[in-house]
């Protein structure tokens, strides 16, 4: 069995700013603390994107610290909020392909492919819904023609599917259709990941299975209509934690603010 950790949408900010109060990148660091001496055996830590709030070089180089101390390989991805030129800037070690943040990692017989569906340049301001342009959807067909048999996982930022919060469904990938036709026409994609909806969900989307985490910082209420993106809940943060067997992948997400460490399980939790 091998793992995979997950953070998404961290909405890093500079150092005398919060959201609702909360100071993005402290949250994120206690996340990954926990998130790392809890699984120090994980292969590899994915961050779907939204690594910035701005996209400003200043919280980059405010993430920078973290990413640099970690002590297993890190795969980064672009979101909404993210300025890849400023990213690649100040991270100018990431993969990317033809300029965009988009890398393949295999672990064992299973192919990790991250996705990069930040539409822009330019970088427009409350401009949030995503985009797989040609380029990066030649590339993702040729990720998924050189697996071979590998299983493979596809990452994400913004969903290719409703999820009956009609304001973010809004900004979802944009090309959403064209994406899921060349997922279905590979049986060996055995689940997608996805972040940019602050929320844990899971599900199926044309019979393809699917998992949305929230975010360590700040989620999205659960307000189906009349849901303004912009609105935000001090709702406990979060991290995923994928468990890769051979006959199974099993997706588990830990509210780490609420995780007790070092206290034994009770075996009279119930009442009589």
């Amino acid at each position: 069995m091998q793992k995979i950790l997950i953070f998404t949408d961290l909405h890093i900010r500079e150092a005398d700013k919060t959201i609702i109060g909360i100071e993005t990148l402290e949250r994120f660091a206690e996340g990954l603390e926990h998130a790392l001496k809890n699984h120090p055996d994980a292969e590899r830590l994915v961050l779907m994107g939204d690594l910035a709030n701005s996209g400003k070089i200043a919280e980059y180089e405010r993430l920078k610290p973290l990413l640099d101390a970690c002590p297993i390989p890190v795969s980064l991805m672009c979101g909404n909020h993210d300025n890849r030129d400023n990213l690649l800037a100040v991270l100018p070690e990431t993969p990317t392909s033809d300029g965009f943040v988009q890398s393949v990692a295999d672990v064992g017989d299973t192919r990790l492919i991250m996705l990069d569906t930040l539409d822009g340049p330019p970088y427009r301001n409350y401009h949030h819904s995503g985009l797989l342009c040609e380029t990066r959807m030649a590339w993702f067909k040729a990720a998924l023609e050189d697996a071979g048999g590998r299983r493979i996982l596809v990452f994400t930022h913004h969903p290719a599917f409703a999820v009956g919060l009609d304001g973010m469904d809004a900004i979802r990938l944009t090309n959403d259709r064209a994406f899921l036709d060349v997922v279905k026409s590979y049986p060996n994609i055995a689940h997608i990941f996805t972040g940019h909806l602050h929320r844990t969900i899971s599900g199926t989307v044309e019979g393809i299975s699917f998992t949305v985490f929230k975010s360590p910082v700040i989620q999205t209420p659960l307000v189906l209509n009349g849901l303004e993106p912009s609105m935000s809940s001090g709702e406990p943060g979060a991290y995923g934690l994928v468990l890769l067997y051979p006959d199974s992948v099993i997706v588990h997400t830990e509210d780490f603010q609420f995780a007790e460490e070092d206290v034994p399980p009770c075996r009279d939790a119930l009442p009589e």
